[in-house]
């Protein structure tokens, strides 16, 4: 297991960044590289399923999500572009389906279910990439999160929204950059910043349910993480190395209070409407 996105970096050598990933994980369990590879393949099916599983009719037990997926989807002239319009549709469209207890990837989280997705099939869609490209990709994404995890956390009870979400987010920006043939030095900033940029974010589940705002936030995740490795890949870089980003993620996130972080007592889930919603359960 990789202690450190330096050490990713450097066990990669002249061998591409998800080889190394790829490579590490089976000696860490003993596993042959053809069943891993058929496995994480699956995964991609499963993530591009459950999109098509998505049934804009259904609604959450709470009623507080359903159907904003496939409103996004069709709204005309969208100032966003055609592009991001469809990875913020694919964004909601799974946070939905989560809550409608349809069957998702946890990438790292469920409540974080859509921010992979959401970068990663329209990218394949718009330029004609292969499954075995985007399995790739989710090699060099599981790199990125297994640091995070250990060095600081992905559990919104532990760290907050940073730590799910967040995560997502960099571990998307990181997949993204492959996918665009960018270097292991622009995934790591690509990474760091996008970790930087939700740096603090708190979790606070309105009635304690992962729905809002979770849902959008996952939209919040997806266009981070194209925004950060689009400038990673332009060369921009965001100061501070990725390691030393996500050991200040993980020190925020013991420092937050209790309240904020998937208790549903703090933030949005403590204002008079996320109350009497709680109420309503």
């Amino acid at each position: 297991m990789f202690g450190s996105v330096k050490s990713m970096l450097a066990a990669s050598g002249e061998t591409p960044l998800w080889r190394a990933v790829l490579e590490n994980d089976c000696r860490d369990r003993d596993a042959a590289p053809e069943a891993s590879l058929v496995k994480m393949g699956r995964m991609w099916q499963a993530m591009k399923q459950s999109v098509l599983d998505y049934d804009p009719t259904r609604r959450s037990a709470s009623g507080l999500s359903g159907g904003q997926g496939a409103r996004m989807a069709a709204l005309a002239d969208p100032i966003c572009g055609p592009f991001i319009q469809e990875a913020v549709s694919v964004a909601l469209k799974l946070g939905e389906h989560n809550a409608c207890m349809g069957r998702i990837v946890a990438a790292p989280t469920a409540g974080a279910c859509g921010v992979l997705p959401a970068v990663l099939i329209p990218l394949q869609r718009r330029d004609g990439l292969s499954d075995d490209k985007m399995v790739e990709c989710l090699y060099v994404a599981a790199g990125f999160g297994q640091v995070i995890a250990s060095r600081a956390s992905i559990s919104g009870a532990e760290g907050g929204c940073q730590a799910e979400v967040g995560s997502a987010s960099g571990m998307a920006a990181a997949a993204l950059v492959h996918a665009r043939g960018g270097t292991g030095e622009q995934m790591a900033a690509a990474c760091a910043m996008a970790l930087q940029n939700v740096l603090g974010l708190v979790c606070d589940p309105v009635a304690g349910l992962v729905e809002a705002p979770c849902v959008k936030r996952n939209v919040m995740g997806a266009v981070n993480a194209m925004s950060c490795a689009d400038m990673a890949l332009a060369g921009v870089t965001g100061v501070i190395p990725c390691d030393e980003v996500i050991d200040a993620m993980g020190a925020v996130g013991r420092l937050m209070s209790p309240s904020l972080r998937e208790t549903g007592q703090g933030g949005l889930a403590a204002t008079p409407t996320g109350r009497k919603i709680a109420e309503r359960r």
